[in-house]
């Protein structure tokens, strides 16, 4: 039975994914909660029915109380089939109902619809471009992305469960109140709009401020996230102080949102108990008049009653639903902050995929400032040959990563294009795009899995030989055999930690020349690849960079000159533009910028202070 409900929904089922997802907080819902209509429905339905047969209860006690006062002599016959009603209703009828209210919120609703907006949230934020993650902390992308689901299943739970079920009561209790006397409606209605006046006044502070105390908690949790990623440089700084001052200001700011949220609670409270002792004395009271005025009988006196004491307790949950609900959906706006971000790096219409017979590369008048009037690259040109080794060379800022991440496509370039074997990367799938191109960067990142799976990452189909061969020309081999983590595993199945923090940066450099050993793909990128690594493994890495670069076209970075003067050709950039274009020697001999880097060397690296 519980299979059942749990299968309803398929959180993992296909859909479009879209470019420009809605800013509108209620067209954003309505796409997560399509698949969820028919479940929804009945949810709805369910309520509205034990609303009803609860409604009915109360009106037979009345009923039961008339009969008892006019005629007591039929009693006997009335009381036997009213006990059999009241137990055929809460031991059968009112449990079905609410068992099937109950699962198709616990089984079908609530985690499926969890995971459903979480699985489609988690794929549209990493559609957005590196920039997008470059710009926010990573602690805050993801606690949007796995609180934000979990509001969208608080409203979805509240609104149609609670909410609906409360709607009824009201009508029904209204109704009921007309046909025992018109004149008990009044303070019924009274009471509602001034309840509504309180709700609205409730619910437009509480959305503002929910939002608000949402982005200080999501700050917060970026700052604490940071502080333990970065945990090398705090301590290596001795700064836990200044870190924990840091934090604790996250946590002030955030105490000072939520208490404005408490007062705005508080103060709805405090009002709400006012209202309802006047629903209580008004109702009630006027029910007695009109008995003793004998315009109505005491069973009615007693619905009436029941009714009120009904409405007073279930109004203060209802309110404290509103207003977890505009809480809830105060923090759904600010998670759109992030998963409702158009995706602005995509591929375009018919996009084909890149094909790659020679890995030829042009560069065309490429500019690119990321949006500043200084920086980047500079009406650049240049011309690759298949299978020709490129060193770049340049002081800090000089334009080198730029045009890296431009090859990769990680930006669209403002200016220019960029050609491989003929076809315009922006013309083409971003995915063939990358497929065709390995890189190993200086800060070697590792995803938080085991050495295994990271290797693996370059190719996921590869054999376990293929990954075994790869790790031992990557001079690999003999280091992840001696691995173990805290978890008992060991070797290849060892997990690296957050970013590989388990392994020194010469290991962590080294699994990533196996990763881009195993991809093997046509084009090779190189961004101190070897800048990590002491003099003795340097040396053996760099003769299987030189195998690796057999047959494919290689950009290589570099401030160690020595690790690309056997390269065909160095280029040597300044402010964004190619300034110097030549092999080792030939460059030498000119005398230029590349020269004088050589000639100030120390230790293989670029004296930058002594040529500025």
């Amino acid at each position: 039975m519980f299979r059942y409900f749990e299968n309803l929904i398929d959180p993992y089922c296909e859909y479009t994914q879209i470019d420009t997802p809605p800013t509108k907080l209620w067209p954003f819902l309505r796409g997560y909660c399509r698949p969820f209509y028919g479940v929804l429905v009945l949810m709805t339905v369910t309520e509205i029915s034990i609303a009803a047969l609860e409604l009915g209860v109360i009106f037979g006690v009345g009923w039961f109380v008339d009969v008892i006062q006019t005629t007591p002599n039929l009693i006997v016959d009335y009381a036997v089939p009213g006990l059999i009603a009241l137990a055929v209703f809460y031991l059968l009828i009112r449990p079905v109902l609410f068992g099937i209210n109950i699962l198709l919120f616990n089984q079908t609703l609530d985690a499926n619809s969890t995971m459903l907006v979480r699985w489609r949230a988690y794929r549209q934020v990493l559609r957005h471009s590196v920039g997008s993650f470059e710009n926010d902390f990573a602690g805050r992308i993801s606690n949007r992305v796995m609180e934000t689901p979990n509001s969208i299943s608080h409203v979805l739970g509240q609104v149609f469960g609670g909410l609906s079920y409360a709607i009824a009561f009201v009508f029904g209790a209204l109704l009921m109140l007309l046909q025992t006397d018109a004149r008990l409606i009044l303070p019924l209605l009274v009471w509602l709009l001034l309840y509504s006046l309180l709700m609205r006044w409730t619910i437009r502070r509480v959305a503002k401020a929910s939002k608000t105390a949402s982005a200080a908690r999501s700050a917060l949790n970026g700052r604490i996230i940071d502080g333990y990623t970065n945990i090398h440089s705090v301590k290596m700084f001795a700064h836990d102080k200044a870190e924990i001052g840091y934090v604790k200001q996250g946590m002030e700011t955030a105490r000072v949102a939520f208490f404005q949220v408490n007062r705005l609670v508080s103060k709805m409270e405090i009002t709400l108990s006012l209202l309802n002792g006047l629903l209580m004395v008004t109702v009630v009271g006027g029910a007695v008049i009109l008995w003793l005025d004998n315009r109505v009988q005491v069973g009615s006196v007693v619905a009436a009653t029941l009714l009120v004491l009904r409405i007073n307790s279930m109004s203060e949950w209802v309110i404290h639903l509103i207003t977890g609900i505009f809480r809830a959906l105060g923090k759904v706006s600010e998670g759109m902050e992030t998963i409702a971000q158009p995706v602005t790096l995509v591929d375009v219409p018919k996009a084909k995929p890149l094909q790659v017979p020679q890995a030829k590369i042009e560069i065309c008048e490429l500019s690119h400032h990321y949006g500043r009037d200084r920086g980047g690259l500079d009406r650049l040109n240049l011309t690759i040959q298949p299978g020709e080794k490129i060193g770049l060379v340049g002081r800090s800022g000089a334009g080198k990563s730029t045009l890296l991440k431009l090859l990769l496509r990680f930006y669209d370039v403002e200016a220019g294009k960029i050609l491989i074997d003929g076809q315009d990367i922006a013309k083409v799938t971003q995915d063939s795009l990358r497929a065709q191109i390995g890189m190993v960067q200086q800060d070697s990142s590792l995803l938080h899995r085991s050495v295994r799976d990271n290797i693996r990452y370059g190719r996921q189909n590869a054999t376990q030989a293929e990954i075994l061969a790869a790790s031992k020309q990557a001079v690999a081999h003999d280091f992840i055999v001696d691995l173990k983590d805290l978890d008992g595993n060991s070797g290849y199945e060892a997990l690296v930690g957050e970013r590989g923090v388990k392994l020194s940066g010469g290991e962590r450099q080294r699994i990533s020349l196996a990763r881009v050993i195993l991809k093997n793909a046509p084009i090779l990128l190189l961004d101190e690849a070897t800048s990590a690594l002491d003099s003795e493994i340097e040396a053996e890495i760099l003769n299987t960079l030189y195998g690796m670069m057999q047959g494919k076209t290689v950009i290589a970075i570099a401030h160690r000159l020595s690790t690309i003067a056997r390269m065909d050709r160095i280029i040597v950039m300044d402010n964004g533009s190619i300034v110097e274009n030549g092999p080792h020697q030939a460059l030498l001999e000119q005398n230029g910028l590349y020269a004088t880097f050589w000639a100030r060397q120390s230790g293989g690296f670029i004296n930058i202070k002594a040529v500025i």
